[in-house]
């Protein structure tokens, strides 16, 4: 069985920096841990960390994984990171202190559970800036606000947007600024503070440094960069965080030296997928078929360590790589059956293969 490696310590430490971070420019942020699929094993270690006090709450978009950290720490804050289903409000209620809503009728519902629990929900109204996702239309937001803040058992904690996440909308000061003035027009309209303004993510962790965030901007919802050490607006390593924290260690099933050119008539009926750099002429290599396929992971999701690796073809449980001439500095052979190959893997990567049975997980 094909293994994920994960050091809880890495993401602790990337934790503690981004505290420090976050509380020098004067910025709550929420710890979003939707990549561990609800993994109690690293959850514990997480939230019993003391570092984990200093962050605003725990985010999540999965019901049950938000379920499993307040059993784990009930006295910690936790948020739901999507608009819910209005048939699941009981259970956010019951586990979410905080969601995100873009709908008056599920609201509502929320309103209605709350007051059979006995609990004031709080809400981020999410508003649409382009990324054509989650939020209400700009024009809308007075109406929605006041209806809203009519209702006995919620209380509206701030205001959202997302940027960058389906269509790459950049998440510009222009962009950042809108909502902030929003923020202006609603307190000034029904004289109540709004204590959060949550329009930031790991994309725009880098534009802090640069002074391209608005001050009324004060809340981000971080995963990638405190898990994976990443900002995804260029793809690189944000600051001093590690990006060390998830190793992907796969089995070599099976090892000869096999000709580069399939052998036969190609038909469409092929399952699996091949490299887009198919050897013209007919040569030798050595290839390793590893324990892992497209049921697990997508390959274009995952790195060989060693840059002599390359991809051959996949199927639904079985991968193929190209190995070369399988010879070390030493001259003798690097790989065989039973060693491994290992891989770095992207934030998508690891939040199929922890959301995967079939994988397993090893934390250090």
């Amino acid at each position: 069985m094909a293994e994920l490696v994960v050091n809880t310590d890495r993401i602790v430490g990337n934790i503690i920096k981004l505290n420090e971070y976050m509380q020098k420019h004067n910025i709550e942020w929420t710890l979003i841990s939707k990549i561990l699929s609800g993994n109690r094993e690293i959850l514990t270690r997480l939230l019993n960390h003391p570092s984990i006090k200093q962050v605003h709450s725990i985010g999540d978009s999965r019901l049950s994984s938000l379920k499993t950290i307040k059993k784990l720490k009930s006295d910690i804050v936790t948020m739901y990171i999507k608009p819910p289903a209005i048939q699941h409000v009981k259970s956010v209620v019951q586990f979410a202190d905080i969601s995100l809503n873009s709908s008056f009728s599920t609201i509502q519902a929320l309103n209605q559970e709350a007051k059979k629990q006995d609990k004031i929900h709080r809400v981020i109204i999410m508003i649409e800036l382009g990324e054509l996702r989650e939020g209400i239309l700009r024009e809308g937001i007075l109406e929605f606000y006041q209806k809203t803040f009519e209702l006995s058992h919620i209380r509206i904690d701030g205001i959202g947007t997302n940027l960058g996440c389906m269509y790459g909308v950049e998440p510009t000061y222009d962009k950042l600024i809108q909502l902030c003035l929003y923020k202006q027009l609603l307190e000034a309209k029904f004289n109540f503070d709004l204590k959060l303004v949550s329009g930031g993510s790991s994309i725009t962790l880098p534009l802090i440094c640069k002074n391209k965030i608005p001050h009324a901007m004060n809340h981000f919802r971080i995963g990638e960069a405190a898990f994976l050490g990443k900002s995804p607006f260029h793809n690189k390593r944000f600051r001093n965080l590690s990006t060390k924290a998830f190793e992907y260690d796969a089995n070599i099933i099976e090892m000869y030296e096999k000709e580069t050119v399939p052998d036969g008539n190609i038909s469409e009926a092929s399952v699996g997928h091949t490299s887009e750099e198919q050897e013209q002429a007919q040569t030798r290599t050595y290839r390793a078929i590893l324990d892992f396929g497209i049921l697990d992971v997508d390959v274009k999701e995952l790195t060989p360590k060693d840059s002599r690796v390359n991809f051959a073809g996949t199927t639904s449980d079985m991968t193929v790589y190209d190995l070369g001439a399988n010879i070390s500095k030493s001259r003798k052979a690097k790989y065989k059956v039973g060693k491994k190959v290992r891989f770095e893997p992207t934030y998508m990567a690891v939040a199929r293969l922890m959301n995967s049975k079939f994988i397993r997980k090893i934390v250090r």
